[in-house]
């Protein structure tokens, strides 16, 4: 009677799985009522991720085929890796492939930590004033147009521009339009760049700066340390997680060089050291209508980055620093 009554009660319980299951409904049913303002202003941005993310996904299927706009993407031949091989055989692959590996380290070498060093000097600006003055002035070119930017720098380094006449009389530069010049163009390129963008990348560290507790700091000037002591000692430890996390997220867009600004900048003087293949995508995609081989193109540079983002992620987690999972 004991075995029966101890049967018929296993057979009552409900599985593990099923349990959590209907508990897991539960939290998420009450989760979506508590916070529902927030679900509801969450759609728009899901739209958008879905719209014009991940619908578009479904065309990258024309990498593998000869795209007809006449007999649409599944009317048309497939080719399979064609293009692929086409690309990778290309006289261009070496130019554009260097191109974008040499213009990507210089701006990942020169913006990256320019935020970083910016942010920790408004930190020690003790002037509340002078402080958002340094702000204010170092957020405005990120909100300057890039045809602006492009035109500004056409302008000043132009033979005669004043930043051309300057560098001349240094004796750096001959005089000539600098924009012409192919060893100047990633100079300019990564230099305007990090003048652009270096004021907006110090918010969040700036954020993150705000959270470091002050007590930390009042401990370590009791015991005799300096400005210089608390910030390798204390800033920068603390920094350190959001640091390597930006830092995964940029080595895995490594090889994503904007093609606005490229095409914007350069000309056929400069094509040696500033064709990239964002920008031979643009030629190849839109001017000569090569959509399947443009469309190769472009996955084979977002898979390189999908790698390069595994193994940079990979690699932070394996030094025991914070990973993105």
């Amino acid at each position: 009677m004991a075995r029966e009554s101890n049967a018929i009660q296993f057979k009552k319980q409900p599985p593990h799985f099923v349990v959590a299951e209907e508990r897991f409904g539960t939290r998420l049913k009450k989760d979506l009522i508590k916070y529902r303002g927030l679900y509801l202003l969450f759609i728009p941005i899901l739209i958008y991720y879905v719209v014009f993310h991940y619908l578009p996904m479904y065309g990258l299927i024309i990498s593998f085929k000869d795209f007809s706009p006449a007999t649409g993407i599944l009317g048309s031949q497939w080719v399979g890796l064609k293009h692929f091989k086409s690309f990778l055989t290309s006289p261009y692959f070496g130019r554009v492939f260097k191109n974008t590996i040499n213009i990507s380290f210089w701006s990942l070498a020169a913006g990256f930590p320019a935020p970083i060093i910016l942010a920790l000097l408004i930190n020690e600006v003790r002037e509340i004033r002078y402080k958002k003055l340094v702000q204010t002035v170092s957020y405005i070119p990120h909100f300057i147009s890039l045809v602006v930017i492009v035109g500004m720098l056409k302008t000043f380094t132009a033979d005669g521009g004043f930043l051309n006449n300057i560098l001349t009389a240094m004796h750096i530069t001959t005089g000539e339009d600098m924009l012409n010049v192919k060893e100047y163009f990633v100079p300019l390129y990564v230099i305007s760049g990090v003048w652009q963008n270096v004021g907006w990348g110090t918010i969040i560290y700036l954020a993150a700066l705000s959270s470091i507790s002050q007590e930390l700091y009042e401990a370590a000037e009791i015991d005799g340390a300096g400005r210089w002591q608390q910030t390798i000692r204390i800033t920068l430890p603390s920094l350190m997680p959001t640091i390597v996390m930006l830092l995964v997220l940029q080595i895995g867009s490594l090889m994503n060089v904007g093609y606005e600004k490229i095409i914007l900048m350069y000309n056929a003087l400069t094509y040696e050291t500033a064709d990239v293949i964002s920008s031979f995508v643009y030629r190849k995609g839109l001017l000569e209508a090569g959509y399947s081989y443009s469309s190769a193109v472009g996955l084979f540079n977002s898979v390189i980055n999908f790698f390069l983002l595994i193994a940079a992620n990979y690699i932070s987690k394996k030094c025991g620093e914070s990973a993105i999972w």
